[in-house]
């Protein structure tokens, strides 16, 4: 679907790869800048035979230029390469690529229709725009963290880097708006994705609570903050999940557990109430599950109509007929490592076959041929670039 699209990508780690991944899945050609020492998250994470594991799900399908972008002669390749572009993405600190002579102000001076996108910690103005950010810091300071955990225990991480994958696919679907207002205008634009910006605007549900309550949301551990039951609840071997936000449901639920009462009870006779009481629910509830195993729980629950779930592993999840049947992982070739198995980007379009993927690239693959390909330069030339350390 992205035939045709070039995307020049200087970015590293996991924001903006993330994103040029997805634009990678779908046949854009990306070309990922490096610095001579390479991407940082080839040195990251789990290592096979000297390749990082992270960077090899996180950049399948590019083509990697090993580039000095501090060497003259290395900024005035990348602005050529830029010149030949769509898009160009980058996850550098404000002011960096400015100084780096690839900032937006230089670029799109020379080709107004590129689409130019930023990602940061925080954006490309405000009082923390030059604050270094980390998942971690995005987390902390945009209230996701503090909204995660025990209510009575300590704020806690999302179990993955959820800052930057939020960012890498708002800015993914950035460009693509951008991309589309280009068609109709002939103009290119500057996209300003922030990790921060990103997590705040991924909840609605505290949102609601805080500007139209007044009251800043607080954590409640495993459930949901305004309805119940829905959350986490003990079975006899496990947890299971249990997602019931309306008088039907919860009747099912009470039918399922032998107290077809409850719901006249006063306490529970509707959702604000069931959550309002949530703690002297939950033990009624309990006192069944913890009678069933998860897979009787989840079976006995599902009959009636009612969402429930066992608490799947990543590896439980992955290894699923569910996930095989979408064909959430592909094989594909790395010029290393061989076949690796890789994930790629999720939505399922009409007539588009999943699983066509190639590897991520070794730092530096690719320098010669694109340098060749899309700037026409001969052997001599780019031995001489290879020489003086620029490529």
């Amino acid at each position: 679907m992205l035939q045709g699209l070039r995307v020049l990508d200087f970015t590293r780690v996991l924001a903006g790869p993330y994103c040029t991944a997805m634009l990678a899945d779908l046949g854009a050609e990306v070309i990922k800048v490096e610095p001579p020492q390479g991407d940082d998250q080839r040195h990251m994470g789990r290592m096979v035979q000297g390749e990082s594991t992270n960077f090899i799900l996180n950049n399948r399908g590019k083509k990697s230029v090993r580039l000095d972008l501090k060497h003259a002669e290395g900024q005035r390749i990348a602005r050529e390469l830029a010149a030949r572009s769509d898009v160009v993405i980058e996850n550098f600190k404000p002011g960096v690529a400015d100084r780096l002579g690839i900032g937006y102000a230089e670029l799109a001076g020379r080709k107004p229709d590129l689409v130019y996108c930023s990602i940061s910690g925080f954006g490309q103005n405000g009082p923390n725009a030059g604050r270094p950010s980390y998942d971690v810091v995005a987390q902390a300071m945009s209230g996701m963290m503090s909204l995660t955990g025990e209510a009575d225990g300590a704020p806690t991480l999302i179990g993955e880097s959820v800052g930057d994958i939020c960012a890498g696919m708002f800015a993914a679907w950035g460009i693509m708006a951008a991309l589309y207002d280009r068609e109709r205008s002939g103009r290119g634009r500057h996209i300003d994705v922030a990790m921060f910006d990103a997590l705040l605007a991924m909840q609605p549900t505290a949102l609601a609570q805080y500007l139209f309550g007044g009251v800043p949301p607080v954590r409640v551990g495993n459930r949901h903050p305004l309805s119940s039951p829905f959350g986490a609840y003990a079975a006899r071997d496990g947890h299971l999940v249990i997602a019931a936000a309306n008088d039907k449901l919860f009747q099912a639920v009470a039918d399922t557990i032998g107290r077809p009462d409850l719901p006249a009870d006063p306490r529970f006779g509707s959702d604000g109430e069931r959550s309002r009481n949530d703690a002297e629910l939950r033990p009624l509830i309990e006192a069944w599950s913890t009678t069933q195993s998860v897979e009787e729980a989840v079976a006995a629950l599902t009959r009636a109509g009612v969402p429930a779930a066992p608490i799947q592993d990543t590896a439980q999840a992955i290894d699923s007929e569910q996930a095989r049947v979408r064909r959430l992982a592909t094989r594909a070739l790395h010029p290393v490592l061989g076949e690796v198995e890789l994930v790629e980007q999720p939505v399922h379009f009409s007539g588009v076959a999943r699983g066509r993927l190639d590897g991520a690239p070794t730092l530096g693959q690719h320098s010669a041929s694109v340098l060749a390909e899309v700037l026409g330069m001969d052997a001599a030339a780019i031995d001489g670039l290879r020489a003086a350390g620029v490529i």
